[in-house]
């Protein structure tokens, strides 16, 4: 039983509503005192107050329209309607402005609303009282950008979560084992005609943006048929002794019906984000689906860009979700990505062994003294890039030679 306690201190509770019950008391001290005081002046005072608090904001909310339509208004709202999406998303939704109607009408009726100067404490008091009140009340709580804008600079989002922890639980631990386990497949494989490129030697990882994700890739495309799974890696992991890690190899036909072999897989912290917006409690709807899966990708690719393990090991595949008409839209995704691979591949065969004329005797026409310089056309062609197959070598620290 004192077990349970301590566990239930260490875990914070849901915040309540107390600074709401806080707030309402003291505006409603404050107003008081103003009726009991001055009560001929109370609706210029309120009026004024609350015109106070709305305006602000509502001029910063013009300024996030701005930046949201001449910059956003496709990329995160997907041409929505202005009135039913951006507006909201930037502060300028139904509170804030029924509060600033409400003050005008108020002001309007009220007969010398302005108080004398020797009355500002009162002013300055109430605005801070109502202050109180309408940002617990969520009147004057930051807009969807703000909040936007702070969760994905200080990585606070869902999607920053699964991306870290996908990499760190799981692409950081197999993907340097890949080539090695690619490896051990084709050995005993040798008799499959398919063809593995050198695009083929990655991890394809698909990132689709409906976050559905099918746990059999023939199911979806019929072009697509299950090989087999690489050799399994097995990793001492939090415990537990020789963890399993496990790929699946795939082939897909291309439209001359020729296969291509490769390892692909699902983000699967995505079926997290797809179980999570068909749960009402979780309230997190379609929209923001689709916008952490974004968040999601973008954050993946920056993390893997800089890692040093997973380097050169992977391929990104972000699939758009309005393909329901194509029965072979994830093959040909696939393929090309392969084929993209394969043409950001250089040429690794070095050209032929060409003699060379010395740039001398080429100049002044003379013939070359050694036999081997000769053929000065072989000097205008263009230059072949090569790269070596090896594996990078640590540095050697210097020696210091001491004579004596």
């Amino acid at each position: 039983m004192q077990s349970l306690k301590d566990h239930d201190a260490l875990i914070p509770q849901p915040r309540g509503t107390l600074p709401k019950v806080c707030a309402a008391a003291l505006a409603a001290m404050t107003i008081g005192g103003t009726v009991i005081l001055s009560p001929e002046r109370l609706f210029g005072w309120v009026a004024m107050v609350i015109l106070i608090l709305t305006l602000g904001p509502l001029l910063h909310g013009l300024c996030l329209l701005a930046e949201e339509m001449i910059y956003h208004s496709n990329t995160r709202y997907r041409g929505r309607g202005l009135l039913s999406h951006v507006l909201p998303a930037c502060g300028l939704g139904g509170k804030t402005l029924l509060a600033a109607g409400l003050a005008g009408l108020l002001l309007y009726l009220a007969e010398n609303p302005l108080p004398h100067k020797g009355q500002c404490w009162k002013l300055l008091f109430l605005a801070s009282a109502l202050y109180a009140l309408f940002k617990s009340l969520g009147v004057l709580g930051p807009s969807e950008v703000e909040v936007s804008d702070v969760c994905e600079g200080r990585k606070m989002n869902v999607a920053h979560g699964l991306a870290w922890s996908f990499y760190l639980g799981y692409l950081r631990l197999v993907l340097p084992r890949l080539e090695g386990s690619i490896a051990a497949f084709r050995a005993t494989h040798q008799d499959n005609s398919s063809s593995w490129g050198r695009g083929s030697r990655k991890l394809l990882i698909l990132v689709p943006l409906n976050a559905n994700i099918s746990h059999k890739l023939e199911e979806e495309d019929d072009n697509i048929c299950f090989c087999d799974n690489l050799p399994n890696s097995e990793i001492d992991r939090a415990g537990v002794r020789g963890r399993v890690y496990k790929h699946s190899v795939y082939s897909v036909l291309d439209e001359h019906g020729k296969a291509h072999e490769c390892v692909v897989e699902y983000a699967t912290p995505l079926l997290t984000l797809y179980s999570m917006s068909q749960e009402s409690s979780a309230g997190f709807g379609e929209p923001e689906r689709r916008q952490q899966v974004l968040l999601f990708y973008r954050t993946l690719q920056d993390i893997l860009e800089h890692s040093l393990e997973c380097r050169n090991r992977y391929k990104l595949i972000l699939l758009n979700d309005e393909h329901e008409d194509d029965p072979h839209f994830l093959s040909k995704a696939i393929l090309r990505h392969l084929q993209q691979q394969e043409k950001e591949e250089f040429c690794l065969t070095p050209p032929p062994h060409q003699e060379m004329v010395h740039p001398l005797a080429s100049a002044s026409g003379a013939p070359a003294v050694n036999g081997d310089w000769h053929h000065p056309e072989q000097m205008s062609r263009e230059p072949t890039l090569m790269f070596s197959l090896e594996k990078p070598q640590p540095l050697r620290e210097p020696v210091e030679n001491t004579y004596q």
